[in-house]
C-alpha cells in the first residue's frame, strides 16, 4: 500500500452530531484505514473505526474542544463530552487520525487499507445479502432530527 495523500486541495471540515465541536483540515491528507481492532470497535460502538491521519499543524478546532480518554498506553481518543461521537485517535505529537464519518463529507476520504482483520466480525462477509427494507413508510419519517448539519453554521 502507498502511503501518498488521499486527499489534496479543498479543505476537509467536519464535527461532531450535536455541533458543539466542529474542525477543519487544510493541507494533504494521510491514508485513510479501517482498523477491526476490539479498541477501535468499542470506541466507535460499531464494527470497525474508520480514520484518517493528518498534521496537527493543518487541523483546527473551529467550535469547541473534544474530550479525550486514554484508551492505552499509547493513544488517546477524543470524542464530544456533550453528544459522544468519537473524533481522533490520537498517537503522536505531530500527526493525529480523524474520524472519517466526522467528516461533512466521509465520501471524500475513502480507506485506502484494512487494519487488524482478525477482529473483523465473520457476518460482515454477508452484509450484502441482508435483505433491504426502504425507509418509506417507518419509525424514521416521523422523526425529527435534532443532528447539526453537515456544513459550518
Amino acid at each position: 500500500m502507498s502511503d501518498t495523500p488521499v486527499l489534496t486541495g479543498a479543505p476537509l471540515a467536519g464535527g461532531c452530531q450535536c455541533g458543539a465541536v466542529r474542525f477543519r483540515v487544510e493541507g494533504e491528507t494521510g491514508r485513510a484505514s479501517i482498523c477491526w481492532c476490539r479498541m477501535c470497535q468499542k470506541a466507535f460502538a460499531g464494527p470497525f473505526g474508520a480514520l484518517v491521519t493528518v498534521k496537527v499543524a493543518d487541523l483546527a478546532w473551529t467550535r469547541g474542544q473534544r474530550s479525550t480518554f486514554q484508551s492505552s498506553d499509547a493513544v488517546k481518543r477524543g470524542f464530544c463530552a456533550v453528544c459522544g461521537t468519537p473524533l481522533t485517535f490520537e498517537w503522536s505529537a505531530d500527526k493525529i487520525d480523524l474520524a472519517v464519518f466526522a467528516f461533512d463529507d466521509p465520501s471524500r476520504v475513502e480507506p485506502a487499507v484494512q487494519l487488524a482483520v482478525e477482529g473483523r466480525p465473520a457476518w460482515m462477509e454477508h452484509l450484502a445479502d441482508l435483505p433491504v427494507r426502504p425507509p418509506a413508510g417507518g419509525p424514521h419519517g416521523a422523526v425529527v432530527s435534532r443532528q447539526h448539519p453537515d456544513r459550518e453554521t
